[in-house]
Protein backbone atom coordinates (compact mmCIF):
# COMPACT_ATOMS: atom_id res chain seq x y z
CA UNK A 1 0.00 0.00 0.00
CA UNK A 2 1.11 3.07 -1.37
CA UNK A 3 1.52 6.77 1.03
CA UNK A 4 -1.26 8.32 -0.37
CA UNK A 5 -3.63 5.47 -0.31
CA UNK A 6 -2.19 5.29 3.56
CA UNK A 7 -3.14 8.83 4.22
CA UNK A 8 -6.41 8.99 2.02
CA UNK A 9 -7.57 5.51 4.99
CA UNK A 10 -6.52 8.06 7.49
CA UNK A 11 -8.09 10.99 6.44
CA UNK A 12 -11.53 8.89 5.79
CA UNK A 13 -11.09 7.56 9.02
CA UNK A 14 -10.76 11.24 10.52
CA UNK A 15 -13.93 12.12 8.86
CA UNK A 16 -15.67 9.52 10.03
CA UNK A 17 -14.37 10.37 13.76
CA UNK A 18 -15.24 13.96 13.52
CA UNK A 19 -18.78 12.88 11.86
CA UNK A 20 -19.50 10.75 15.01
CA UNK A 21 -17.78 12.88 17.35
CA UNK A 22 -20.20 15.68 16.35
CA UNK A 23 -22.88 17.31 18.51
CA UNK A 24 -24.69 17.81 15.09
CA UNK A 25 -25.21 14.44 14.15
CA UNK A 26 -26.58 13.94 18.60
CA UNK A 27 -29.11 16.20 17.97
CA UNK A 28 -30.54 15.15 14.87
CA UNK A 29 -30.20 11.61 15.88
CA UNK A 30 -32.29 12.36 19.11
CA UNK A 31 -34.72 14.47 17.33
CA UNK A 32 -35.62 11.48 14.97
CA UNK A 33 -36.08 9.07 17.71
CA UNK A 34 -38.55 11.82 19.46
CA UNK A 35 -39.88 12.13 16.16
CA UNK A 36 -40.50 8.35 15.32
CA UNK A 37 -41.51 8.07 19.26
CA UNK A 38 -44.40 10.07 18.55
CA UNK A 39 -45.39 7.76 15.65
CA UNK A 40 -45.45 5.21 18.20
CA UNK A 41 -47.76 7.01 20.25
CA UNK A 42 -49.93 7.92 17.49
CA UNK A 43 -50.31 3.79 16.15
CA UNK A 44 -51.30 2.07 18.63
CA UNK A 45 -48.38 -0.77 19.08
CA UNK A 46 -48.99 -4.48 19.54
CA UNK A 47 -52.57 -4.94 18.61
CA UNK A 48 -54.15 -7.48 16.55
CA UNK A 49 -53.27 -7.71 12.72
CA UNK A 50 -57.20 -7.37 11.66
CA UNK A 51 -57.42 -4.26 14.01
CA UNK A 52 -54.62 -2.46 12.10
CA UNK A 53 -55.91 -3.72 8.85
CA UNK A 54 -59.42 -2.22 9.82
CA UNK A 55 -58.07 1.23 10.50
CA UNK A 56 -55.35 1.53 8.05
CA UNK A 57 -56.96 -0.28 5.04
CA UNK A 58 -54.80 -2.82 2.84
CA UNK A 59 -52.30 -0.31 1.30
CA UNK A 60 -51.39 1.53 4.69
CA UNK A 61 -51.15 -1.98 6.19
CA UNK A 62 -48.47 -3.11 3.91
CA UNK A 63 -46.54 -0.42 4.23
CA UNK A 64 -46.54 0.07 8.06
CA UNK A 65 -46.17 -3.42 9.24
CA UNK A 66 -42.61 -2.76 6.36
CA UNK A 67 -41.41 -0.06 7.89
CA UNK A 68 -42.16 -2.15 11.88
CA UNK A 69 -44.59 0.87 12.72
CA UNK A 70 -46.57 -1.76 14.33
CA UNK A 71 -43.97 -2.80 17.02
CA UNK A 72 -41.41 0.04 16.61
CA UNK A 73 -39.20 -0.92 19.54
CA UNK A 74 -38.46 -4.37 17.36
CA UNK A 75 -37.70 -2.62 14.30
CA UNK A 76 -34.11 -2.98 12.69
CA UNK A 77 -34.01 0.44 11.87
CA UNK A 78 -35.15 1.70 15.55
CA UNK A 79 -32.45 -0.64 16.32
CA UNK A 80 -29.81 0.98 14.17
CA UNK A 81 -30.55 4.62 15.19
CA UNK A 82 -30.24 3.61 19.40
CA UNK A 83 -26.79 1.82 18.73
CA UNK A 84 -25.74 4.94 16.18
CA UNK A 85 -26.61 7.09 19.36
CA UNK A 86 -24.41 4.82 21.35
CA UNK A 87 -21.59 5.04 19.24
CA UNK A 88 -22.20 9.09 18.87
CA UNK A 89 -22.26 9.48 22.67
CA UNK A 90 -19.36 6.63 23.04
CA UNK A 91 -16.88 8.88 20.75
CA UNK A 92 -17.84 12.32 21.51
CA UNK A 93 -17.15 11.55 25.41
CA UNK A 94 -13.47 10.30 24.34
CA UNK A 95 -13.10 12.90 22.19
CA UNK A 96 -13.43 15.90 24.62
CA UNK A 97 -12.28 13.76 27.47
CA UNK A 98 -8.32 13.70 26.85
CA UNK A 99 -8.52 17.62 27.65
CA UNK A 100 -10.51 16.86 31.41
CA UNK A 101 -8.18 14.22 31.97
CA UNK A 102 -5.42 16.26 31.97
CA UNK A 103 -6.99 19.27 33.76
CA UNK A 104 -7.92 16.32 36.32
CA UNK A 105 -4.44 14.33 36.88
CA UNK A 106 -1.89 17.10 36.77
CA UNK A 107 0.25 16.84 38.99
CA UNK A 108 1.68 20.43 39.31
CA UNK A 109 -1.04 22.46 38.06
CA UNK A 110 0.07 26.24 36.40
CA UNK A 111 -0.61 28.94 38.89
CA UNK A 112 -0.73 32.46 37.58
CA UNK A 113 -1.78 35.00 40.71
CA UNK A 114 -1.96 37.80 38.23
CA UNK A 115 -4.88 35.96 36.74
CA UNK A 116 -6.67 36.61 39.79
CA UNK A 117 -5.96 39.34 40.61
CA UNK A 118 -7.58 40.98 37.75
CA UNK A 119 -11.32 38.67 38.61
CA UNK A 120 -14.07 41.40 39.61
CA UNK A 121 -15.42 39.14 42.33
CA UNK A 122 -12.00 39.47 44.52
CA UNK A 123 -12.08 40.90 48.05
CA UNK A 124 -9.02 43.12 49.26
CA UNK A 125 -8.22 44.00 52.50
CA UNK A 126 -5.11 45.78 54.86
CA UNK A 127 -3.12 44.13 57.80
CA UNK A 128 -0.53 45.45 59.82
CA UNK A 129 1.06 42.67 59.88
CA UNK A 130 4.21 41.50 57.59
CA UNK A 131 3.50 38.92 54.99
CA UNK A 132 5.76 36.05 55.77
CA UNK A 133 3.57 36.00 59.21
CA UNK A 134 0.19 36.02 57.41
CA UNK A 135 1.46 33.55 55.28
CA UNK A 136 2.27 31.15 58.29
CA UNK A 137 -0.97 31.57 59.17
CA UNK A 138 -3.57 31.33 56.38
CA UNK A 139 -1.52 28.18 55.04
CA UNK A 140 -2.92 25.84 57.74
CA UNK A 141 -6.78 26.76 56.94
CA UNK A 142 -6.39 26.81 52.93
CA UNK A 143 -4.74 23.28 53.75
CA UNK A 144 -8.17 21.87 55.89
CA UNK A 145 -10.11 23.18 53.35
CA UNK A 146 -8.49 22.58 49.92
CA UNK A 147 -7.19 18.93 48.79
CA UNK A 148 -4.55 20.82 46.95
CA UNK A 149 -2.28 23.53 48.34
CA UNK A 150 0.68 25.10 47.71
CA UNK A 151 2.48 28.38 48.36
CA UNK A 152 4.60 30.59 45.61
CA UNK A 153 6.63 33.44 46.11
CA UNK A 154 5.54 36.83 44.01
CA UNK A 155 7.38 40.28 43.37
CA UNK A 156 5.70 41.44 46.41
CA UNK A 157 5.24 38.88 48.79
CA UNK A 158 3.81 35.09 49.00
CA UNK A 159 0.50 33.39 46.75
CA UNK A 160 -1.12 30.58 48.71
CA UNK A 161 -3.46 28.42 45.89
CA UNK A 162 -5.92 26.08 46.91
CA UNK A 163 -7.70 23.61 44.76
CA UNK A 164 -10.74 21.12 45.14
CA UNK A 165 -13.07 18.98 43.20
CA UNK A 166 -10.74 18.19 39.81
CA UNK A 167 -12.67 15.22 39.59
CA UNK A 168 -16.22 16.49 39.27
CA UNK A 169 -15.50 17.22 35.97
CA UNK A 170 -15.85 13.81 35.23
CA UNK A 171 -19.62 13.87 36.41
CA UNK A 172 -20.43 14.73 32.49
CA UNK A 173 -18.47 11.68 31.34
CA UNK A 174 -20.92 9.43 34.29
CA UNK A 175 -23.85 11.27 32.77
CA UNK A 176 -22.89 9.49 29.26
CA UNK A 177 -21.75 6.42 30.53
CA UNK A 178 -25.16 6.11 32.20
CA UNK A 179 -27.29 6.85 28.65
CA UNK A 180 -25.39 4.61 26.94
CA UNK A 181 -26.01 1.70 29.33
CA UNK A 182 -29.56 2.54 29.20
CA UNK A 183 -29.13 2.69 25.42
CA UNK A 184 -27.73 -0.87 25.53
CA UNK A 185 -29.68 -2.71 28.04
CA UNK A 186 -32.88 -1.80 25.80
CA UNK A 187 -31.38 -2.56 22.97
CA UNK A 188 -30.33 -6.14 25.08
CA UNK A 189 -33.88 -6.85 25.67
CA UNK A 190 -35.01 -5.90 22.20
CA UNK A 191 -33.23 -8.26 20.92
CA UNK A 192 -32.44 -11.12 23.36
CA UNK A 193 -35.76 -10.77 25.16
CA UNK A 194 -39.16 -11.90 24.63
CA UNK A 195 -42.73 -11.07 25.49
CA UNK A 196 -45.70 -13.42 25.22
CA UNK A 197 -48.78 -14.59 27.09
CA UNK A 198 -50.55 -17.89 28.22
CA UNK A 199 -53.62 -19.00 29.50
CA UNK A 200 -54.00 -21.61 32.08
CA UNK A 201 -56.96 -23.93 33.73
CA UNK A 202 -57.03 -24.66 37.39
CA UNK A 203 -55.15 -27.58 38.04
CA UNK A 204 -53.33 -27.60 34.19
CA UNK A 205 -50.16 -26.81 33.51
CA UNK A 206 -48.44 -26.00 29.95
CA UNK A 207 -44.41 -25.76 28.57
CA UNK A 208 -44.75 -23.38 26.07
CA UNK A 209 -46.36 -19.47 25.41
CA UNK A 210 -47.56 -17.93 23.16
CA UNK A 211 -45.24 -14.80 21.62
CA UNK A 212 -46.89 -11.48 21.11
CA UNK A 213 -47.71 -10.66 17.61
CA UNK A 214 -46.51 -13.96 16.38
CA UNK A 215 -47.73 -17.03 15.43
CA UNK A 216 -44.71 -18.99 17.00
CA UNK A 217 -44.95 -21.04 20.39
CA UNK A 218 -41.74 -20.65 22.62
CA UNK A 219 -40.76 -23.74 24.47
CA UNK A 220 -39.65 -22.69 28.42
CA UNK A 221 -37.71 -25.28 29.44
CA UNK A 222 -39.99 -25.91 32.42
CA UNK A 223 -44.15 -26.57 33.11
CA UNK A 224 -46.05 -23.79 35.22
CA UNK A 225 -48.96 -25.43 36.43
CA UNK A 226 -51.52 -23.39 38.39
CA UNK A 227 -52.95 -25.09 41.39
CA UNK A 228 -55.30 -22.59 42.54
CA UNK A 229 -57.06 -19.49 41.12
CA UNK A 230 -58.80 -16.98 43.36
CA UNK A 231 -61.34 -14.22 42.77
CA UNK A 232 -63.11 -11.77 45.10
CA UNK A 233 -65.65 -9.38 43.41
CA UNK A 234 -67.36 -6.57 44.05
CA UNK A 235 -71.52 -6.56 44.36
CA UNK A 236 -71.19 -5.13 41.03
CA UNK A 237 -69.61 -7.79 39.85
CA UNK A 238 -66.41 -6.40 38.70
CA UNK A 239 -63.15 -8.01 40.14
CA UNK A 240 -61.88 -7.20 43.07
CA UNK A 241 -58.97 -9.12 43.37
CA UNK A 242 -57.82 -12.36 41.43
CA UNK A 243 -54.48 -14.04 43.08
CA UNK A 244 -53.07 -17.18 40.72
CA UNK A 245 -51.20 -19.88 42.81
CA UNK A 246 -48.59 -21.40 40.75
CA UNK A 247 -45.85 -23.99 40.81
CA UNK A 248 -42.30 -24.63 38.46
CA UNK A 249 -41.75 -28.03 37.47
CA UNK A 250 -38.41 -28.65 36.33
CA UNK A 251 -38.33 -32.44 34.85
CA UNK A 252 -41.58 -33.08 36.45
CA UNK A 253 -40.38 -31.75 40.40
CA UNK A 254 -42.06 -28.60 41.33
CA UNK A 255 -38.94 -26.38 42.34
CA UNK A 256 -40.82 -23.36 43.22
CA UNK A 257 -44.42 -21.98 44.42
CA UNK A 258 -45.79 -18.59 44.72
CA UNK A 259 -48.96 -16.64 44.74
CA UNK A 260 -48.83 -13.81 42.32
CA UNK A 261 -51.28 -10.98 42.10
CA UNK A 262 -51.11 -8.30 40.09
CA UNK A 263 -47.57 -6.10 39.89
CA UNK A 264 -46.28 -9.14 41.92
CA UNK A 265 -45.35 -11.62 39.56
CA UNK A 266 -43.02 -15.31 39.73
CA UNK A 267 -39.84 -14.87 38.27
CA UNK A 268 -37.85 -18.02 37.48
CA UNK A 269 -34.83 -18.36 35.23
CA UNK A 270 -34.95 -14.73 34.39
CA UNK A 271 -38.53 -15.08 33.12
CA UNK A 272 -41.34 -12.98 34.91
CA UNK A 273 -44.79 -14.19 34.98
CA UNK A 274 -47.31 -11.56 35.58
CA UNK A 275 -51.08 -11.85 36.56
CA UNK A 276 -52.90 -10.30 33.84
CA UNK A 277 -56.28 -11.27 33.28
CA UNK A 278 -58.89 -14.60 34.01
CA UNK A 279 -61.87 -16.29 32.49
CA UNK A 280 -64.48 -18.88 33.03
CA UNK A 281 -64.03 -21.81 32.44
CA UNK A 282 -67.55 -24.49 32.30
CA UNK A 283 -67.69 -26.31 35.62
CA UNK A 284 -66.93 -29.55 35.48
CA UNK A 285 -70.16 -30.65 37.30
CA UNK A 286 -73.38 -28.53 38.24
CA UNK A 287 -76.23 -30.09 40.85
CA UNK A 288 -80.10 -28.98 39.66
CA UNK A 289 -82.89 -28.70 41.57
CA UNK A 290 -85.86 -30.18 39.39
CA UNK A 291 -89.19 -29.30 41.15
CA UNK A 292 -92.57 -30.99 39.21
CA UNK A 293 -95.37 -28.45 39.42
CA UNK A 294 -97.86 -30.90 39.13
CA UNK A 295 -96.66 -33.40 42.28
CA UNK A 296 -94.69 -30.83 44.07
CA UNK A 297 -91.43 -33.17 44.10
CA UNK A 298 -88.25 -32.31 43.70
CA UNK A 299 -85.44 -33.95 42.29
CA UNK A 300 -81.57 -33.19 42.65
CA UNK A 301 -79.38 -34.18 39.88
CA UNK A 302 -75.76 -33.72 38.40
CA UNK A 303 -75.17 -32.28 35.30
CA UNK A 304 -72.00 -31.77 32.94
CA UNK A 305 -72.30 -29.49 29.75
CA UNK A 306 -73.85 -30.83 27.04
CA UNK A 307 -74.59 -33.87 28.34
CA UNK A 308 -78.36 -34.78 28.61
CA UNK A 309 -80.00 -35.36 31.88
CA UNK A 310 -83.49 -37.50 31.92
CA UNK A 311 -86.03 -36.02 34.64
CA UNK A 312 -88.33 -38.03 36.41
CA UNK A 313 -92.12 -38.23 35.65
CA UNK A 314 -91.54 -38.50 32.52
CA UNK A 315 -90.94 -34.44 32.18
CA UNK A 316 -88.56 -34.62 29.46
CA UNK A 317 -84.97 -34.26 29.24
CA UNK A 318 -82.62 -30.88 29.86
CA UNK A 319 -79.26 -30.39 29.05
CA UNK A 320 -76.73 -27.54 30.36
CA UNK A 321 -75.24 -25.92 27.74
CA UNK A 322 -73.12 -22.85 28.43
CA UNK A 323 -72.03 -20.56 31.48
CA UNK A 324 -71.81 -16.90 31.58
CA UNK A 325 -70.79 -14.65 34.39
CA UNK A 326 -73.02 -11.65 32.90
CA UNK A 327 -76.14 -12.70 31.25
CA UNK A 328 -78.89 -10.24 30.09
CA UNK A 329 -82.80 -10.70 30.61
CA UNK A 330 -84.84 -8.03 28.68
CA UNK A 331 -82.04 -5.47 28.54
CA UNK A 332 -81.07 -6.10 32.18
CA UNK A 333 -77.78 -7.85 33.52
CA UNK A 334 -78.79 -10.43 36.22
CA UNK A 335 -75.03 -11.63 36.95
CA UNK A 336 -73.71 -15.25 36.98
CA UNK A 337 -75.86 -17.64 35.25
CA UNK A 338 -75.99 -20.72 33.06
CA UNK A 339 -78.08 -21.39 30.26
CA UNK A 340 -79.83 -24.73 28.99
CA UNK A 341 -82.08 -26.36 26.75
CA UNK A 342 -85.49 -28.16 28.21
CA UNK A 343 -87.03 -30.51 26.09
CA UNK A 344 -90.38 -31.70 27.07
CA UNK A 345 -91.74 -35.25 26.78
CA UNK A 346 -94.65 -34.18 23.90
CA UNK A 347 -93.72 -30.11 23.47
CA UNK A 348 -91.02 -27.85 21.86
CA UNK A 349 -87.58 -27.25 23.35
CA UNK A 350 -87.62 -24.45 25.48
CA UNK A 351 -84.35 -22.01 26.35
CA UNK A 352 -84.09 -22.19 29.85
CA UNK A 353 -81.85 -19.50 32.01
CA UNK A 354 -80.54 -19.95 35.33
CA UNK A 355 -79.07 -16.86 36.91
CA UNK A 356 -77.60 -17.54 40.39
CA UNK A 357 -79.11 -14.96 42.17
CA UNK A 358 -82.16 -15.60 41.48
CA UNK A 359 -83.28 -19.41 42.43
CA UNK A 360 -86.75 -19.10 41.67
CA UNK A 361 -86.31 -17.45 38.21
CA UNK A 362 -87.79 -20.22 36.04
CA UNK A 363 -90.69 -20.34 38.17
CA UNK A 364 -91.79 -17.09 35.99
CA UNK A 365 -91.96 -19.61 32.89
CA UNK A 366 -94.77 -21.68 34.16
CA UNK A 367 -94.01 -24.90 32.64
CA UNK A 368 -94.49 -28.37 34.15
CA UNK A 369 -90.81 -28.54 36.08
CA UNK A 370 -89.08 -25.53 37.43
CA UNK A 371 -85.37 -25.96 37.68
CA UNK A 372 -82.64 -24.05 39.28
CA UNK A 373 -79.12 -24.16 40.39
CA UNK A 374 -78.26 -25.98 43.96
CA UNK A 375 -74.52 -25.82 43.81
CA UNK A 376 -71.47 -25.94 41.29
CA UNK A 377 -67.81 -25.74 41.87
CA UNK A 378 -66.81 -22.63 39.63
CA UNK A 379 -63.59 -23.59 37.24
CA UNK A 380 -61.71 -20.50 36.05
CA UNK A 381 -58.37 -20.06 33.85
CA UNK A 382 -55.33 -17.75 34.47
CA UNK A 383 -54.22 -15.13 31.94
CA UNK A 384 -50.32 -14.91 32.44
CA UNK A 385 -48.12 -11.90 30.65
CA UNK A 386 -44.83 -13.67 30.54
CA UNK A 387 -41.46 -12.02 29.24
CA UNK A 388 -37.94 -12.18 29.52
CA UNK A 389 -35.48 -8.86 29.65
CA UNK A 390 -32.20 -9.52 29.93
CA UNK A 391 -30.61 -5.60 30.05
CA UNK A 392 -33.02 -5.10 32.68
CA UNK A 393 -30.11 -4.85 35.34
CA UNK A 394 -27.83 -3.00 33.06
CA UNK A 395 -30.90 -0.35 32.61
CA UNK A 396 -31.06 -0.22 36.39
CA UNK A 397 -27.50 0.24 36.72
CA UNK A 398 -27.51 2.92 34.50
CA UNK A 399 -30.25 4.61 36.29
CA UNK A 400 -28.21 4.38 39.76
CA UNK A 401 -25.36 5.75 37.32
CA UNK A 402 -27.26 8.78 35.98
CA UNK A 403 -28.52 9.61 39.46
CA UNK A 404 -25.05 9.56 40.69
CA UNK A 405 -23.55 11.43 37.48
CA UNK A 406 -26.38 14.06 38.03
CA UNK A 407 -25.81 14.79 41.45
CA UNK A 408 -22.03 15.53 40.94
CA UNK A 409 -22.72 17.61 37.35
CA UNK A 410 -25.36 19.74 39.10
CA UNK A 411 -24.47 19.97 42.71
CA UNK A 412 -20.79 19.69 42.84
CA UNK A 413 -17.75 21.54 41.29
CA UNK A 414 -14.11 22.34 40.41
CA UNK A 415 -13.28 25.48 42.99
CA UNK A 416 -10.19 26.97 42.99
CA UNK A 417 -9.01 29.94 45.58
CA UNK A 418 -6.05 32.61 45.79
CA UNK A 419 -5.10 34.36 48.06
CA UNK A 420 -2.52 37.36 46.98
CA UNK A 421 -0.45 39.16 50.08
CA UNK A 422 1.28 41.83 49.08
CA UNK A 423 3.99 43.17 51.75
CA UNK A 424 4.70 46.89 52.30
CA UNK A 425 6.83 47.83 55.04
CA UNK A 426 5.64 45.88 57.59
CA UNK A 427 2.22 45.77 56.26
CA UNK A 428 0.60 43.56 53.65
CA UNK A 429 -2.24 43.97 51.19
CA UNK A 430 -4.69 40.99 50.17
CA UNK A 431 -6.43 39.57 47.71
CA UNK A 432 -8.74 37.03 47.93
CA UNK A 433 -10.25 35.29 44.61
CA UNK A 434 -11.76 32.07 43.53
CA UNK A 435 -13.19 30.52 40.72
CA UNK A 436 -15.56 27.22 39.91
CA UNK A 437 -16.16 26.24 36.57
CA UNK A 438 -20.47 26.18 37.84
CA UNK A 439 -22.03 28.04 40.26
CA UNK A 440 -20.24 31.27 40.07
CA UNK A 441 -22.59 32.95 42.24
CA UNK A 442 -22.25 30.36 45.36
CA UNK A 443 -18.60 30.59 44.54
CA UNK A 444 -18.80 33.75 45.28
CA UNK A 445 -20.05 33.34 48.72
CA UNK A 446 -17.50 30.64 49.67
CA UNK A 447 -14.95 33.59 48.97
CA UNK A 448 -16.60 35.84 51.15
CA UNK A 449 -16.96 33.50 54.05
CA UNK A 450 -13.27 32.10 53.64
CA UNK A 451 -12.36 36.30 53.98
CA UNK A 452 -14.33 36.51 57.15
CA UNK A 453 -12.58 33.12 58.66
CA UNK A 454 -9.01 34.85 57.25
CA UNK A 455 -9.79 38.89 58.70
CA UNK A 456 -10.90 36.72 62.41
CA UNK A 457 -7.83 34.78 62.58
CA UNK A 458 -5.55 37.84 61.70
CA UNK A 459 -7.99 40.57 64.04
CA UNK A 460 -7.81 42.72 60.62
CA UNK A 461 -9.90 45.80 60.49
Amino acid sequence: MSSKEVASDLSAIDRLWKLFASVKLTVVLLLTLATTSIIGTLIPQNEAPMAYFETFGAFLYRIFLLLGFFDMSQSWWFRALILLLVVNIVICSIDRLQTTWRTIFVRHPRFNPGRYRQLKNRIEYNHDTEAGQLKARYQPIIARRFRYQRTDETAEGFAIYGERGRWTRLGVYVVHFSVVLLLIGGLIGSIFGFDGFVNIAEGESVGSIQLRNSNQRLPLGFEVRCDDFFVDFYETGAPKEFRSSLTILKQGKAVLQKDIIVNDPLRYEGISFFQSSYGSLPPSEVILNFTSKDTGMLYSKKAALNIPVVLDEDLGTFVLQKHTRQANFRGHNIGEAFIGLLTPSNGSPVEIMLPLRFPSFDRMRKGKVFIAVADFVPRYYTGLQVSRDPGVWVVYAGFILMIIGIYITFFMSHQQVCIDIAGRGGKSRIRVAGISNKNKLGMQKKVAKLCERLTGLAGDE
